[in-house]
Formats: C-alpha cells, sequence, structure tokens
C-alpha cells in the first residue's frame, strides 16, 4: 500500500520561541539558555486532508490535494461551487465539503455527519453521494481493502504491521486501517530519521512531531527536520511527498489553538479558583 490518508499533509509547523528563567541575577556569559519549540500540528478534524488520494490513486482526489485546499476543490469538483470559487467568497460550502471529506475518512455515516453539520440527514446523504460520484477510484478502493480484509483475514501497512481479521469486524474500522496505521508509520520514521540526524525529538503529540533546538540554529534545525518529514512521507507514500507550512512564536508567547481557547479558559478559571482556596484556608 503506497500511502496514507490521516498524514498526507503535515499541516502547520509551529515554532515556540521562549526562554527559561531560573530566576536571580546573571553574570554576562551566564543567561539562561533559549529554546525554541517545533512542532508540526495537524488538529483531529484535519487529519485527512488528503482523504486517501495516494492510498487509492484517485486522480481527482489527488487533484484536490495538490491545488492546496482540498475541500474548496471537492466542492468545485462536485460542482457546488463555481471554479473561480475562494475560501472567503464560499466560506460556508467549503466547511460542508470539509466536513463531508473527514467524515469519510473517519467512517462516518450520514447520521453522524449531519449531526456534525447541524443539518438534516437528507443534505448529509447528498453530501455523501456526491464524495462517492466524485472520487469512484477512492471508493473501489476501499470496497477491496475491505474484501481483502475478510477474505485473508488480516491487513498490514506499508512496513508490515497487520490487523487480525476474525468474528464480525466492524467495516467502517477496516476501511480507515491503511490510513490510520500508515499515517502512524509515517509519523514514526519521520521521529527516527529527525532523531538519526541529530534533531532533539521530545515526544510525537498525536499527528505532530515536538523537537528543541537552540536558538542560534533553529533554521538549520527546522530545515533539517522538514526534510526528514519530506523523507518519511516519500517512504511511505512511495515517493509522494507532503508539504509543511511554518508558524513563529514570539518569545513571551504562547502557544494557544483557538479550538481549546474554551477549555484553556475554564481550566486556568478553576486553577485560580483552587489557588484562592488553597490560600484562604490558610488564613
Amino acid at each position: 500500500m503506497p500511502a496514507t490518508a490521516m498524514f498526507s499533509q503535515f499541516r502547520e509547523i509551529w515554532l515556540v520561541d521562549f526562554e527559561f528563567d531560573f530566576g536571580g541575577s546573571h553574570e554576562q556569559g551566564e543567561l539562561p539558555r533559549r529554546f525554541a519549540w517545533w512542532l508540526v500540528s495537524s488538529d483531529l478534524a484535519g487529519w485527512s486532508d488528503n482523504g486517501g488520494a495516494n492510498l487509492s490513486e484517485d486522480p481527482m482526489m489527488l487533484e484536490a490535494y495538490n491545488s492546496g485546499d482540498p475541500y474548496l476543490e471537492f466542492a468545485k469538483q462536485a460542482g457546488a461551487v463555481p471554479p473561480n470559487a475562494t475560501k472567503d467568497t464560499y466560506g460556508e460550502e467549503r466547511e460542508l465539503y470539509k466536513a463531508c471529506a473527514l467524515a469519510v475518512q473517519y467512517g462516518m455515516g450520514e447520521q453522524s455527519l449531519a449531526y456534525r453539520i447541524g443539518r438534516p440527514p437528507i443534505e448529509a446523504r447528498e453530501l455523501l453521494r456526491k464524495h462517492h460520484e466524485t472520487y469512484r477510484r477512492f471508493w473501489q478502493w476501499s470496497d477491496r481493502i475491505v474484501t481483502h480484509a475478510m477474505v485473508m483475514n488480516r491487513i498490514h501497512t506499508v512496513f508490515g504491521w497487520p490487523l487480525h481479521v476474525s468474528g464480525e469486524p466492524n467495516e467502517r474500522s477496516l476501511r480507515n486501517f491503511p490510513m490510520q496505521a500508515n499515517g502512524a508509520e509515517m509519523l514514526w520514521l519521520a521521529c527516527c530519521l529527525a532523531t538519526d540526524r541529530g534533531i532533539r525529538v521530545c515526544m510525537p503529540v498525536h499527528d505532530a512531531i515536538l523537537i528543541e533546538a537552540d536558538m542560534d540554529n533553529i533554521g538549520e534545525t527546522v530545515e533539517a527536520a522538514q526534510l526528514a518529514m519530506a523523507e518519511a512521507s516519500r517512504v511511505v507514500l512511495n515517493g509522494f511527498e507532503l508539504r509543511s507550512d511554518v508558524k513563529v512564536v514570539q518569545p513571551n508567547e504562547r502557544y494557544s489553538d483557538k479550538r481549546g481557547e474554551t477549555m484553556w479558559n475554564r481550566v486556568m478559571h478553576l486553577l485560580a479558583e483552587a489557588e484562592s482556596w488553597a490560600y484562604a484556608r490558610t488564613k
């Protein structure tokens, strides 16, 4: 199997630069060392930007990926928006087709998709129908995955990691396995390649890699890490190279994600209450 869907695109590279404050005074030459954290990050809702294009070798899906915005391109291919549509002019339609593309990768049915987009099931059914019609080769490949797993009682990743099938398996899990598991293989290989090249890999973070680097050579380290990730994608995807973008977070700023702001604020509020309560008990 030459590809993956979950990690069809390393979507963002985050640079978080911060200073350690060890307290006290520092003589010249003894200032705290500065580090940069590089996080290749893709949120849960965005894992499947490529939608199995490389695995299935679906030309329409590959075209959508190569457009730079696979969701908007899907809407164009399905005839939902005009060819000159942009994210700004047809943002609502793009979000609907994005939800549909991701729903397919995660095995959602029309009811789950309808709940996700806040629309009646009939509209979700129509979106899924358009996905089937637009990406016929993808669905043929997905059907073959299920058939192979049921007949052979196993499927495996490009590196041979198997999933043994018995009993009455969930068909959606079988369809999802080559995308999820090959994505994990890619991340694993990227970590290995980066480590072998002297990059301090702190950890994988979901579909991300967190690395540590001195500020003096952060540019070189980022470039080396990007090259490692590009190579990992080529190996797993049979020569197909994935894109990566860079976002820099300046010193004294905190890495944040808009989708997590509500939870973050709630947790910080609860922590403040707990600290106030603990302080009051000491009085």
